[in-house]
């Protein structure tokens, strides 16, 4: 990619390096303009102001290597300035890496950090990552991790690595596993919740899934890994899908809400689990088997924080 302006003095003229062929022009300028918000981007996309080789285009247009951009003159703030993340966050983000090499990152995510900024958040795992890798100028997330569901997340360092694990992820070659505590005696060893799945959003802006027969077809495979008589049951879940919120909405479905789950769990046996120290929400991407370009495999475990560590030896004494 090369700029011929700055960014911040009049149109910017940008060309596609043969690396972001392939992505979506919003996403790209997502990361090319720093300092831009999204509605920004947006608006100028939706405007018609954005011109790739001299035509106007969609927000979801596909770059093709050499594509010339045209950027309208745009106000931007501190364009250049990441924003600040605490080094206390940098260092304990950087103690949770498990895996890196040439293309790609995967860290065991700890539980209550988002994986980007926005919503009100200034800052995630991504954003973190591009302050202590700025070398890596094509830092991308490869899948999402709810910001209270913790494990092993995938950041790609290049473009080639990413649309490599998006392939994967469309198929069956990437396999996820989660663990999580549930309400319940959890009777058969194995389970599969097969439920369509809803998207809705309330009048507050929240958003919520159901289990709905208009909905998107999602399957989570369950198995019972350790039971704590009839109070509460440790499981293994394996979504063959890749829904919102899909383990959480199954497991309730299932009739097994997860502890601390403050969308869809169960008020009074979260309360019981916080009693015994348990203030979290109980659902942890522990394992993770992932194809690499080379042909060879990745097979990552990561394990659970000591607050999860704890509560389920109190749950068995």
């Amino acid at each position: 990619m090369t700029t011929t302006t700055p960014p911040t003095s009049g149109v910017q003229m940008l060309e596609v390096a043969p690396e972001f062929a392939g992505q979506r022009i919003d996403n790209f300028l997502r990361t090319q303009l720093k300092g831009a918000p999204k509605t920004l981007i947006y608006r100028i996309l939706r405007k018609g102001e954005v011109r790739v080789n001299k035509g106007r285009i969609k927000p979801e247009y596909k770059l093709q290597a050499g594509d010339l951009i045209r950027v309208p003159p745009l106000r931007l703030s501190a364009p250049d300035e990441p924003v600040p993340v605490a080094q206390a966050l940098l260092e304990r983000l950087e103690a949770a890496i498990v895996h890196e090499d040439k293309g790609l990152i995967v860290l065991n995510k700890p539980a209550g950090i988002a994986v980007h900024g926005g919503s009100g958040l200034s800052f995630g795992v991504i954003e973190a990552l591009r302050q202590l890798r700025p070398d890596a100028r094509e830092l991308e997330l490869v899948h999402r991790l709810d910001r209270d569901t913790s494990g092993l997340l995938m950041v790609a360092k290049k473009r080639s690595m990413l649309r490599h694990l998006h392939e994967a992820l469309r198929g069956d070659g990437v396999d996820k596993r989660y663990m999580a505590l549930v309400r319940g005696r959890w009777e058969s060893a194995r389970k599969q919740v097969n439920a369509p799945l809803q998207k809705n959003t309330l009048r507050s802006g929240e958003r919520m899934v159901e289990v709905d027969e208009q909905g998107k077809d999602a399957l989570t495979l369950f198995r019972v890994l350790r039971r704590f008589g009839d109070f509460a049951t440790l499981v293994e879940a394996r979504p063959v899908t890749g829904r919102t919120h899909q383990i959480r909405v199954h497991a309730r479905h299932a009739g097994h809400a997860i502890a601390g789950d403050s969308k869809y769990g169960d008020e009074e046996f979260t309360r019981e689990i916080r009693e015994l120290g348990g203030k979290r929400l109980f659902l942890h991407a522990y394992a993770l088997k992932v194809p690499l370009p080379d042909g060879g495999e990745l097979l990552l475990e990561a394990p659970v924080d000591e607050q999860w560590a704890n509560t389920l030896e109190k749950l068995g004494e």
